[in-house]
């Protein structure tokens, strides 16, 4: 027993710390996630979505603080505790994604590791089953270090966190993991390369035969078959290759203009994924450095999901020099963690990415 506790103890407090660190990395992407889980049509927590990132940096740092409390044998009571009831609540969030397929991506390794809801549900299952040997064996934790060194690294632990917090969202994650990071380029990670492999499906067609039904399984083709057509059943064998860069679309009020702007080859990007929830005094800066941008003969575009008055009102508050266009705002979250932020780019590679703190330091 006392070795399957140091065994647990060891994973489950590395894998704690791993997926902290992930998500630390990335709190408002985390927040986002939160948010997909609070909506209406998944928990009805909608009351919660103003708060989600609050709740995603708490849950985050707690992670972070658990997986080193567990390691060094810190409050052995209190810690085993935590992390049965903290992934009793993750299992549930996971079968309930996996089950009704509400959300697609947990989010429990941020962008650095995609899972699927099922492979995250039995993440979580293995991962109960050490939470449960430490619980139950939680005799067997002894601490490391004496009772003061225990309390330095736990506070040493807690000040490392509370300042990667602090610099990733007053600036932005330390790493990208997104297809939008510096150096992509949006129209190759768009495009499906040639002899790419092909989703396989399997169709199960259903015939009335004088009276009989009749199932005969194809990969595409019609049936041959004497018979009525009640119904076909679709199932997806293999996954096809999917670019990078599913669903980055750029449109005006009469077409899309995607092509037309990722060709520019000085070309600045001004994100404002909702209006509403940007920051306001953010746009000084933006002002100030598309201006310049404009002199030195770049072209500005602003991508919003937010359309018609409340953009009009925008440009005119801060009296923007630059015309808006309609993004997908789940795309715009996913371009730059910044409500306003700002890119560069060069013929539909980006060049640079800002926090809207950082804008002025923009090299044009």
């Amino acid at each position: 027993m006392k070795i399957l506790v140091l065994i647990s103890r060891i994973l489950v407090g590395g894998l704690f710390i791993f997926s902290g660190l992930i998500k630390l990395n990335d709190p408002m992407g985390f927040s986002f996630k939160l948010e997909d889980y609070f909506a209406p049509d998944v928990l009805h927590l909608e009351f919660l979505v103003p708060y989600a990132l609050i709740i995603a940096v708490f849950v985050v740092i707690f992670e972070v603080l658990l997986g080193v409390m567990i390691l060094i044998g810190y409050a052995r009571k209190f810690t085993v505790w935590s992390l049965l009831l903290m992934i009793v609540f993750f299992t549930f969030l996971t079968f309930y994604s996996a089950y009704f397929n509400k959300v697609t991506d947990c989010g429990c390794f941020g962008d650095a590791i995609k899972l699927t809801p099922w492979e995250s549900f039995t993440k979580d299952i293995i991962l109960l089953v050490f939470i449960l040997i430490l619980f139950f064996g939680k005799k067997h934790i002894t601490p490391f270090f004496t009772k003061n060194s225990r309390k330095f690294f736990l506070f040493a632990a807690l000040l490392f966190c509370v300042f990667i917090t602090y610099q990733v969202l007053n600036h932005l994650p330390y790493i990208d993991f997104r297809a939008y990071k510096v150096g992509s380029n949006i129209p190759q990670s768009m495009a499906l390369p040639e002899n790419a492999p092909k989703a396989i499906y399997e169709y199960s067609w259903k015939f009335d035969i004088q009276g009989t039904e009749k199932i005969v399984v194809t990969n595409g083709s019609y049936p041959t078959v004497d018979g009525e057509f009640i119904s076909v059943d679709t199932k997806l064998i293999k996954k096809g290759y999917l670019p990078p860069i599913l669903d980055f679309s750029i449109e005006n009020e009469q077409e899309n203009v995607t092509d037309e702007i990722l060709e520019t080859d000085k070309l600045i990007l001004v994100i404002v994924y909702n209006i509403e929830r940007s920051e306001s005094y953010g746009f000084a800066n933006i002002k100030k450095i598309t201006d310049e941008a404009i002199q030195k003969g770049y072209t500005v575009v602003g991508l919003s999901a937010s359309i018609g008055d409340p953009i009009e009102q925008l440009k005119t508050t801060h009296k923007l020099n630059f015309d808006f266009y309609f993004c997908d705002q789940t795309v715009l979250k996913t371009i730059v963690r910044s409500n306003p932020g700002i890119l560069q780019l060069n013929k539909g590679t980006i060049k640079q990415k800002l926090h809207w703190i950082d804008a002025l330091d923009l090299h044009l």
